[in-house]
């Protein structure tokens, strides 16, 4: 009897050792996706709707690589992406350098620019922008302050009309949009999960008022 009930038990602990496996790769899976081209195919599909009309001033946020702001530039043959980031070296290969030769490579380079800027206290005039947008970059301000300024300071450079654009995990998302008082919230699926649903990232989409 004894040795039927551990070989039960050892049986159920193998289960139980594979399904968390499974579970691992699983969200790796899903991880590597987003990462790789996930949010790259959520990002041209978010910019689609914004409906530009190829001749706007757009401000990319915590730019690092290029990503957003390369796929926002495609849309601007009369207009001008640029990038603000403050080039975090914990993210492998994160600088401007990288950013201009990826805009290069993707044949927009004539109508990129980058800056090394803080996004709580940016170096633009007011309404110098027609888009802003920032893909899972303020969350990464330490303070609550720090995240409210941030978002202060992108309406701000938004001219009366302009979209602001901000993907990040639903908390924050929701706090930025409280914080400014308008805007409309909406979960961007599994394409921009960093590992499964407990991890999605939600779009914030407001328009400044005129």
């Amino acid at each position: 009897m004894v040795c039927c009930l551990a070989a039960v038990r050892w049986r159920r602990g193998r289960i139980t050792m594979a399904a968390a496996g499974a579970g691992l790769l699983t969200s790796a899976g899903v991880y590597l996706h987003t990462t790789l081209r996930g949010k790259l195919r959520i990002w041209e599909r978010e910019l689609d709707r914004a409906d530009l009309k190829g001749d706007e001033q757009l401000l990319d946020l915590g730019c690092g690589r290029g990503a957003v702001l390369i796929e926002a530039a495609r849309r601007l043959p009369a207009g001008r992406a640029v990038g603000a980031d403050l080039w975090s070296r914990d993210q492998s290969g994160n600088s401007p350098e990288a950013a201009l030769a990826n805009a290069a490579a993707a044949g927009v380079a004539d109508r990129v620019e980058v800056h090394t800027a803080d996004m709580t206290a940016l170096p633009f005039a007011d309404g110098s922008f027609d888009v802003v947008t920032s893909a899972l970059a303020i969350h990464n301000i330490r303070s609550t302050e720090g995240r409210y300024r941030a978002v202060d300071e992108a309406m701000r450079v938004l001219r009366p009309g302009g979209q602001l654009l901000i993907a990040d995990v639903w908390p924050m998302a929701r706090r930025y949009a409280a914080h400014i008082g308008q805007g409309t919230l909406r979960g961007l699926g599994p394409g921009y999960w960093y590992g499964g649903p407990w991890f999605g990232v939600t779009l914030l989409h407001a328009v400044k008022k005129r």
